[in-house]
């Protein structure tokens, strides 16, 4: 099964880097992240609708930010049709006028359920094209520790109960809301309590618990090393990382899913598209419930519309492998009690300040 499995992955990424030609020959340019991730993308969707429409797509890699995005709308040449963007970047992109707007009602409906009541989170404008959650989760490797396991946020907070390293990012986002809930605050309640001074100074105190076991990352294949090497007896991590490597490679992890921290992941068609009519239809295409649920075929992502995760839930096995995918789904029933939905508003309003107090305490 593992072999089969790395030869599906194999198979994916020589597919992605396949479709990296000239963008004189696409029909439109589809702009994301690249490696297993841009590769889910294009199986999942890209192909078919190739398939469908006879049109082409080149697939192009960038480092996130708006500032290429700005650089073509402001110069009236827009090299991209639809670019893959994080919460904020579609906030404030479609805010600057960055992106086109389309209309609700085009998007397919999913047994005559509107695009917006088929969503898990509400869409914070006309200009995003729904696509994954991704999340940051604690996990660690089996063996570790003997007798009880440590199962929720608060015991990776526990160096006492659990000793041993911890690995986590160097920046602010996720940790704060991690130790507040760690530290007792309801989910429902942790923005609130964020917006106060005293929540904030919770916040880092409950970090300082674990600030000499610290063992700081900033590549997201780090955790996994830390961990495996025994480095860490704990880290958090991408979900899609600690997913991958347990069903491509077969690690011994154990995901704790209790206090993940759920991301939006959303795409844009960029004003002034050269194939807007094309890109529309691609966005429109790409955003399906069978779009949703087939990216769910290549990596371990969760769709953002309900219905997607219901066609993934009624036909497991799902994985491209034949193995069962939804035990390793960030948003899947199960888990969204314990589980905390990122707010990008909030992070918008008061990342620079969370993250220069956060740059210090790591300097500490």
């Amino acid at each position: 099964m593992k072999k089969s499995i790395k030869f599906a992955l194999a198979a994916g990424a020589l597919a992605f880097t396949a479709g990296m030609g000239s963008s004189a020959y696409a029909d439109i340019v589809v702009t994301s992240w690249g490696g297993g991730y841009t590769a889910s993308q294009q199986k999942a969707y890209g192909e078919s609708w190739e398939a469908k429409t006879g049109k082409k797509i080149n697939w192009e890699n960038y480092n996130g930010g708006l500032g290429e995005v700005r650089a073509m709308v402001e110069a009236g040449n827009a090299t991209w049709d639809i670019v893959d963007v994080l919460p904020d970047q579609i906030r404030t992109g479609c805010d600057e006028g960055l992106f086109e707007e389309i209309p609700r009602d085009m998007f397919i409906t999913a047994g005559g359920v509107s695009i917006e009541d088929d969503m898990m989170v509400p869409l914070p404008n006309n200009c995003a094209i729904p696509q994954i959650f991704w999340s940051y989760m604690a996990f660690y490797k089996e063996g570790t520790y003997s007798g009880e396991q440590p199962d929720s946020i608060a015991d990776f907070f526990d160096v006492e109960k659990f000793p041993g390293k911890r690995g986590i990012h160097t920046w602010a986002n996720a940790l704060i809301e991690m130790a507040l809930y760690a530290d007792g605050v309801a989910i429902a309640d942790l923005y609130d309590v964020m917006d106060t001074p005293e929540g904030i100074d919770r916040a880092f105190a409950k970090l300082d618990t674990i600030k000499d076991n610290v063992v700081f990352w900033s590549s997201g294949a780090k955790p996994l090393e830390l961990v495996t090497s025994g480095e860490v007896s704990m880290s958090l991590a991408y979900n899609g990382r600690v997913g991958a490597a347990m069903l491509s490679e077969g690690a011994p992890f154990v995901p704790i899913w209790d206090g993940q921290v759920l991301e939006e992941e959303w795409l844009a068609v960029i004003k002034g598209s050269k194939n807007k009519d094309e890109a529309i239809d691609f966005a429109i295409h790409a955003s399906a419930p069978e779009q949703q649920a087939g990216q769910a075929k290549w990596i371990n992502y969760g769709p953002m519309r309900k219905s997607g995760l219901a066609i993934i839930a009624a036909n497991e096995p799902w994985y491209n492998t034949g193995v069962n995918i939804m035990e390793h789904m960030p948003n899947r029933e199960e888990v969204m009690a314990d589980s905390i939905f990122a707010n990008p508003d909030w992070w918008a309003d008061n990342g620079s300040e969370i993250s220069e107090r956060f740059t210090a305490w790591m300097a500490q």
